[in-house]
């Protein structure tokens, strides 16, 4: 083997290992989707999207299957922070937890405000209310030794405890008419997966078969089929005291390339990809891209920020380590880049509207390259304290 092949090798596996990676890799697909959306390419991009495979379109199977999967590891990753991880205790879940509290709610509260007088746009509430945590660690990551790293477990706490709140949103407020009896089998099966799990069983094929069964059944029942994904991630043993034979780190360590290098950047690849012919720039200033937009970016920092400088203040949490008000108002900034969530809770919201679902693209595209900057500019600017 050549000298250049072991350094492609070698530069391919770092590339792998990098957290910013997978970061990088969804800006590309988002890039490419927007080039595609707006060239002669346009009309196969939209015609395979929406070409129909086994009942669903590729879009429908690119939302509801592979998606699917992405929610089976964040599942994964809220359940062993929780027991064993960042979030094991109360002192260690009170700043992120309060942090992202406040980060769902103030955006939540700007896009409420911003298309209070259209009734037909309100159900987006909840768009800019995610923090996307690829991007956002991506970019964090990118910054080296310029933000301690107390402040990257700090960001991945918050947004894992943003996932949460973005999957209960999701259950609550975006499901469609119940099929009782496709639920009452879910419910069934769920049940299965607990028994499993009570009795002992570590084998990973019983609990993905009867997981591939639940996402049918979620399917059918109205609820969003990707919280299938997080309902079986729920049920898979943990077992701490055996790592290496533990069912939750094997199929975590299993499935995070695939959602990282290939499920994600293909979602934002096949919904980002926005034409802007017969845009204008007032269509920039219509409600819904706006509300997102200043929720993003807006929202996200008085959240994030006011809630960490209240706990503080207050005495219920101290600062990340060796972290300065500058490097938690950078991640703040960094907060307001929403883009996988936010999509995908903009497609829940306005399904059956293309033109919407469009704006929600300009919206959340807006916020989170201006979030993404903003807050890279404040960290790049910050001292040094590691």
């Amino acid at each position: 083997m050549t000298t250049s092949s072991h350094r492609s090798q070698g530069f391919l596996r770092r590339f792998a290992t990098h957290e910013a990676s997978g970061g990088l890799i969804l800006m590309a697909a988002a890039a490419l989707a927007l080039v595609v959306a707006n060239s002669p390419l346009a009309e196969p991009y939209q015609h395979v999207l929406h070409a129909y495979i086994g009942g669903l379109s590729v879009l429908h199977w690119i939302n509801d299957a592979l998606m699917a999967v992405f929610f089976l590891l964040v599942g994964l990753e809220i359940k062993r922070e929780i027991i064993e991880g960042q979030l094991a205790t109360w002192e260690r879940r009170i700043l992120p937890g309060l942090a992202a509290a406040g980060g769902m709610l103030a955006p939540a509260v700007i896009y409420a405000t911003v298309n209070s007088g259209h009734p037909d746009t309100m159900q987006g509430w909840a768009i800019p209310a995610a923090t996307d945590i690829a991007f956002a660690l991506g970019v964090l990551s990118l910054l080296g030794s310029r933000v301690p790293a107390s402040l990257k477990i700090f960001l991945a706490a918050l947004a894992i405890i943003d996932d949460l709140g973005a999957v209960l949103i999701i259950a609550a407020f975006y499901t469609a008419d119940l099929n009782l009896v496709a639920l009452g089998g879910a419910a069934a099966v769920l049940a299965g997966l607990i028994v499993l799990n009570v009795s002992g069983v570590r084998g990973l094929a019983p609990y993905l078969f009867l997981g591939a069964v639940l996402w049918v059944l979620v399917l059918l029942s109205g609820i969003h089929a990707t919280l299938a994904g997080v309902l079986l991630a729920l049920t898979i043993p943990l077992a701490i005291r055996e790592p290496g034979l533990s069912p939750l780190f094997r199929l975590e360590h299993a499935i995070q390339p695939w959602v990282a290098f290939a499920i994600v950047p293909v979602f934002g690849f096949a919904n980002a990809g926005v034409s802007f012919a017969g845009f204008s720039l007032r269509a920039l200033l219509d409600p819904v891209p706006v509300g997102i937009a200043a929720g993003l970016f807006l929202g996200k920092q008085v959240g994030v920020f006011g809630m960490v400088l209240l706990a503080v203040k207050a005495g219920w949490a101290s600062l990340p380590h060796a972290a300065s008000w500058r490097h938690v108002y950078g991640v703040s900034l960094l907060c307001g880049i929403g883009f996988t969530m936010s999509l995908f809770i903009g497609l829940l919201a306005f399904p059956t509207s293309p033109l919407l679902q469009d704006e929600v693209k300009l919206g959340v595209l807006m916020g989170s390259i201006l979030s993404g900057v903003v807050g890279a500019a404040v960290l790049v600017k910050a001292p040094a304290r590691i």
